[in-house]
C-alpha cells in the first residue's frame, strides 16, 4: 500500500504543473473558507479596522516567485499572487500597487471585513488598542490608541 502512495505522488510531482494548480487550488479554498481566522477576508484588521492580505506562491520546477502583501479590496490573493508570477516581471507587488494590479487582471475589488473582524478591531479598541505592537513612541502605548510619534533621542536607523 505504501509503495503505491509513494509512485501516485511522485507521478502528481513530476507533472509539475498539476501540482501547483492545486496548491493553487487548495489555498484559495483555506481564503474562502478563512480556515484559521486569519487566512483571507476576515482576518485579522489592522489600526485601521482594514483587512489587507499577503500571500505567495512559487513553482518549484522554474523557481519563478509571485507575491502580494498589503493587498486591499481583493478575495483572492493566492491567485493574484500567481497572476504576478505568470503575467508579469516581478516578484513582490505590495500595497495599491497590489491591488490596482489585480483589477487589471480582472479581480473584482471587495470589502474583506466581516463581522468577526469588525468584532476583532472593536474588542482591540475596547481594551485601549492592547496588545499594541508599537515601540519607541511617545504616548503611553500600554493605555491608549495614539496617535503615536518617536520619542525623541531614540534612534534606531540613520536618517
Amino acid at each position: 500500500m505504501g509503495q503505491k502512495k509513494v509512485a501516485g505522488a511522485r507521478r502528481v510531482l513530476e507533472a509539475g504543473s498539476f501540482v501547483l494548480d492545486d496548491f493553487e487550488k487548495g489555498c484559495a479554498q483555506c481564503e474562502i473558507d478563512q480556515c484559521d481566522g486569519n487566512v483571507g477576508y476576515g482576518g485579522s484588521p489592522d489600526e485601521n479596522r482594514e483587512t489587507t492580505l499577503d500571500d505567495m506562491i512559487m513553482n518549484g520546477n522554474t523557481i519563478e516567485v509571485g507575491a502580494v502583501a498589503q493587498l486591499r479590496r481583493i478575495k483572492n490573493a493566492i491567485v493574484v499572487t500567481r497572476a504576478v508570477m505568470e503575467h508579469t516581471k516581478h516578484t513582490f507587488l505590495v500595497g495599491e500597487s497590489a491591488s490596482l494590479f489585480a483589477e487589471s487582471m480582472g479581480f473584482m475589488r471587495e470589502d474583506l471585513t466581516t463581522n468577526r473582524s469588525r468584532s476583532i478591531h472593536s474588542k482591540w479598541l475596547d481594551q485601549s488598542c492592547q496588545p499594541n505592537y508599537w515601540k519607541d513612541v511617545v504616548q503611553d502605548a500600554s493605555k491608549s490608541c495614539g496617535p503615536f510619534h518617536p520619542i525623541r533621542g531614540v534612534k534606531k536607523h540613520p536618517r
